[in-house]
C-alpha cells in the first residue's frame, strides 16, 4: 500500500493522470455534439489535418509549443473548410470528401515531417511523437495549457449549449428563428479544433479522433438527453485519460496514448454489453421476451378459438391434450413446454388430468386477446368508416377492448362477419372445470 502511495505521489505521473484527464473531459463533452450532429469523421480529418500544421509552424518558428499548435489550428480549420468546399461545390458525399481531405493533408504533413527528420534539423527530435502521441512527457506548462483548453471549451459549452442543440437537430429552425448559423458552425468547427490541437501530444493525431468519439458514443447507450450526455461522456472521457495513464506507467515502456482509449474502449465494451435499453444482452433478454410474449397469446388464441368451435358443435369439454395442442399449434416441442410453464406461472393454465385447461383468469385473458386481434382486424378492412388502428392504439382506446362492443356498428360488424367472440357459455364451463383441478 505504502508502494503505491509513493507511486502516486509521483510529479510527473499527477502531471501525466492530470493531463490526460483534462484532455478526456474536455473531449467527451465537444464529442458529443459532434456525434449527435454526425460529423464524428470531421474530427479525425481535423486531427490529421494537423500533421502538416505542426510540421509548418516548427519550420518557422521552431520548436515552440505555441508555435506548434497553431499551425495545428490553421490545417485543421483548413481541412474543415476544404472539405466542405469539395462537398457544396461538387457532387461529392461528404464521406468521400472527408476522405479527400484527410489523405492530402496527412500525406503532405507526412512528406514535411520525413524532410524535417532528414534534414539538419537539431531540434527536430521527437517530432514524430505527434503522430502516436507522448503523454509521459507532458510537464506543468503543458497541463496548464489543457486546464485553460478544458475550462474554454466547458464555458462555451454551457454558454451556447441550447444553440448548439437547435443547431444539431434542427438547422432550419435555428436559421429561422434569427440564430446565426455560420457563426454557430465556425464555433463548433473551433471547438473541435481547439480540442484536437491540445490532444494531440497525449494521443497523436491518429489516435485523437478515438478520444473525442467514443466517450461520446459509450454516454449515449445510457441517456437520450443531450445535456446529461455531454455530462456523461466528459466524466467517462476524463475517466479514461487518468485511469490510461495510470495504466500505463505501471508498465515501462507502454504508450500512454493507446492505453487511454483503449480504456476508453472498454468502457464502451461495458455499456455496449450491459446498458439498459441500448445494451445488446438487453434487447436480447427483451427480444426473448417479447417473442414468449407472443407466443403466449398464440397458444391462448388458439386454444380459445378451439373451445368456440367446441362450443359451436356442442361439445363442452375444455381440456386439451399435449399431442392436441401440439397439433394446432405447430410449435417445436421445446417452444411448446416453455410457452406451458409461462402461462402456468401467471396463472393462465392448469392440468387436470394429464391434459392442460384454462383457468378463469387465463380465459378472459384470452377472451380479451381474441377480441382485440379481430379489432384489428375489422378497423383494417372498415379503416374509411371507423378510423385507422394506429390512432386507436395512440389514443389509448384499446386498454379495454370489451368498452368496444358498446359500439354498436362495431358489435354489428363482428357478428357480421362472425369474429365476435363467444363468451359466456364456455366461460362458465371452463372454469367450473379448472376450479375442480
Amino acid at each position: 500500500m505504502q508502494e503505491w502511495l509513493q507511486f502516486l505521489s509521483s510529479p510527473n505521473l499527477q502531471w501525466v493522470m492530470a493531463g490526460a484527464a483534462l484532455l478526456g473531459l474536455a473531449s467527451g463533452v465537444v464529442g458529443s455534439f459532434v456525434l449527435l450532429r454526425k460529423e464524428s469523421l470531421v474530427g479525425d480529418a481535423m486531427a490529421h489535418a494537423a500533421l502538416p500544421g505542426i510540421c509548418l509552424g516548427f519550420l518557422v518558428f521552431g520548436r515552440e509549443t505555441l508555435a506548434l499548435m497553431g499551425g495545428a489550428a490553421l490545417t485543421g480549420l483548413l481541412a474543415v473548410y476544404a472539405i466542405r468546399a469539395v462537398h457544396s461545390q461538387s457532387k461529392i458525399k461528404q464521406d468521400a470528401a472527408i476522405g479527400i481531405v484527410l489523405s492530402v493533408f496527412f500525406g503532405f504533413g507526412i512528406v514535411l515531417l520525413t524532410m524535417i527528420t532528414n534534414g539538419s534539423y537539431s531540434q527536430s527530435s521527437g517530432l514524430d511523437e505527434f503522430i502516436f502521441g507522448q503523454a509521459a512527457s507532458l510537464v506543468g506548462a503543458d497541463v496548464q495549457i489543457l486546464i485553460a483548453s478544458a475550462l474554454i471549451l466547458l464555458i462555451l459549452s454551457f454558454l451556447f449549449f441550447k444553440e448548439l442543440k437547435l443547431l444539431i437537430f434542427d438547422p432550419l429552425f435555428a436559421g429561422g428563428i434569427g440564430l446565426p448559423i455560420r457563426f454557430l458552425n465556425a464555433l463548433l468547427s473551433s471547438m473541435v479544433v481547439l480540442v484536437v490541437i491540445t490532444g494531440i501530444q497525449t494521443v497523436g493525431v491518429i489516435l485523437m479522433a478515438a478520444l473525442l468519439i467514443t466517450p461520446a458514443v459509450t454516454a449515449r447507450y445510457w441517456t437520450d438527453r443531450l445535456g446529461v450526455m455531454a455530462v456523461l461522456s466528459g466524466l467517462i472521457g476524463g475517466l479514461s485519460g487518468a485511469v490510461g495513464a495510470l495504466l500505463s506507467s505501471t508498465i515501462s515502456g507502454l504508450p500512454t496514448g493507446p492505453v487511454i482509449v483503449v480504456t476508453a474502449t472498454a468502457f464502451f465494451l461495458i455499456s455496449f454489453l450491459f446498458a439498459p435499453q441500448r445494451g445488446i444482452l438487453f434487447r436480447m433478454m427483451e427480444t426473448r421476451k417479447n417473442t414468449q410474449l407472443v407466443l403466449n397469446d398464440f397458444l391462448l388464441d388458439t386454444m380459445y378459438e378451439k373451445l368456440e368451435k367446441r362450443y359451436a358443435s356442442g361439445q363442452y369439454s375444455a381440456l386439451f391434450s399435449h399431442r392436441e395442442l401440439e397439433e394446432q399449434t405447430r410449435l417445436p416441442r421445446n417452444g411448446l413446454e416453455k410457452t406451458i410453464q409461462s402461462l402456468q406461472k401467471q396463472g393462465l393454465l392448469t392440468r387436470k388430468d394429464g391434459k392442460y385447461v384454462l383457468t378463469g383468469k387465463g380465459l378472459a385473458y384470452a377472451y380479451d386477446s381474441s377480441l382485440l386481434r379481430r379489432l384489428q382486424d375489422i378497423h383494417l378492412t372498415h379503416e374509411a368508416e371507423l378510423g385507422s388502428w394506429k390512432e386507436a392504439s395512440a389514443n389509448g382506446d384499446l386498454r379495454k377492448p370489451r368498452d368496444y362492443l358498446m359500439n354498436e356498428r362495431i358489435h354489428s360488424l363482428l357478428t357480421a362477419e362472425q369474429k365476435l367472440p363467444i363468451s359466456l357459455a364456455i366461460k362458465q364451463t371452463s372454469i367450473e372445470y379448472a376450479d375442480q383441478a
